[in-house]
């Protein structure tokens, strides 16, 4: 089995204790989080071999944490390159019932951020390797930075090494001149997978249907079947589209559930009501994770690798971090129904 290598940047994350506001009380609760670094983990949870790369400064003891954190789960971090820069910060207040959770980032100069094509070496990155993972989130930080998105997926491709991206838009982020489809357009052409939620093939992609109203509580899953044909025509490159299906009732109640087109049918999965969501930070993530490895431990099944995923999504949903701290096991527990909650004796 291969390495499932992810490429980002990882910040140090500080949020309220206990869902307050932030100073309520004088201090942080301080973790790791970021798209790529999340779907690492997750991976490495399902005993997938997974490697996860960024720029970290030298001399830091919060880029030396990270690491220790990261091999701590069980991923590989020896392909992370040092240079100067710092460690991004990202400030959470997540949100509870009406609230929404909002976002603070401070991440100007980070080491990824300075990063520029030929700051890595793709041909021994990606050496044992047969998957990677990159989202929209990297190029929107500078036009270096989409200059090595691009360079990586490329040199990936050309190693034939299977290329998923979460498209994750995000609108803090792309300040540096260009729109996020004049650049993710370029890199999605080569891309294997594509993954999104209910708005990133439009605001990522431009790749839109009528509007989708995610507030309302209901969705319509065949405007997404819709959706992921249309994708699928934009990019013929693309060997399956996934979509996640959030219906936001409140910050802490969402139906959750997802839909897969592979070219040859359309799949939807099982609606999961998460009714007391403890964090959706890194919800998006454990789906890529799990579909990741749904794909495979269920090889030929795509419907149970889509399911999977998303169960594993909907657990790590019950959990404070960034991070999905379930294994396999616990994962197919919930696949088979096993979602009441009952004390495990």
């Amino acid at each position: 089995m291969g390495t499932v290598v992810t490429f980002g940047e990882i910040m140090l994350r500080l949020a309220p204790p206990n869902l307050e506001r932030p100073l309520q009380s004088p201090g942080f609760v301080a973790t790791f989080g970021g798209g790529e670094a999340n779907v690492a983990v997750s991976v490495a949870n399902f005993d997938i071999p997974s490697a996860f790369v960024t720029a970290f400064p030298d001399d830091n003891f919060l880029a030396d944490g990270c690491i220790r954190q990261l091999r701590g789960f069980g991923v590989d971090c020896d392909r992370i390159v040092r240079k100067p820069g710092r460690v991004g910060i990202y400030f959470l207040e997540a949100g509870a019932n009406q609230r929404p959770s909002k976002v603070l980032y401070d991440r100007a100069d980070s080491s990824i951020a300075l990063s520029r094509p030929g700051d890595f070496d793709w041909d021994a990155i990606f050496e044992g390797a047969d998957w990677f993972h990159i989202t929209g989130i990297t190029p929107a930080l500078t036009q270096g930075c989409a200059d090595l998105s691009l360079e990586a997926v490329q040199a990936a491709q050309r190693m034939g090494v299977t290329v998923s991206c979460d498209y994750n838009f995000r609108s803090k982020l792309w300040k540096y001149g260009k729109t996020a489809p004049e650049v993710m357009s370029e890199i999605v052409r080569h891309v294997d997978v594509g993954i999104a939620n209910e708005e990133d093939c439009q605001k990522s992609l431009g790749v839109s249907l009528d509007h989708v109203d995610v507030e309302s509580g209901r969705l319509d899953t065949a405007r997404y079947e819709r959706l992921a044909v249309r994708m699928l025509e934009e990019f013929p490159n693309l060997r399956m589209q996934a979509i996640t299906l959030r219906e936001s009732v409140s910050a802490s109640h969402n139906g959750w559930s997802a839909c897969l087109h592979d070219r040859e049918s359309f799949l939807l999965s099982r609606k999961y009501q998460i009714t007391h969501i403890v964090d959706r930070v890194g919800g998006g993530d454990a789906f890529s994770g799990g579909l990741i490895a749904g794909l495979r431990l269920f090889p030929d099944s795509r419907a149970d690798a889509l399911e999977f995923g998303v169960a594993a999504s909907c657990l790590k949903q019950s959990v404070p971090g960034d991070f999905n701290r379930f294994s396999t096991a616990e994962v197919l527990s919930l696949m088979r129904g096993r979602g009441s909650g009952r004390v495990e004796r």
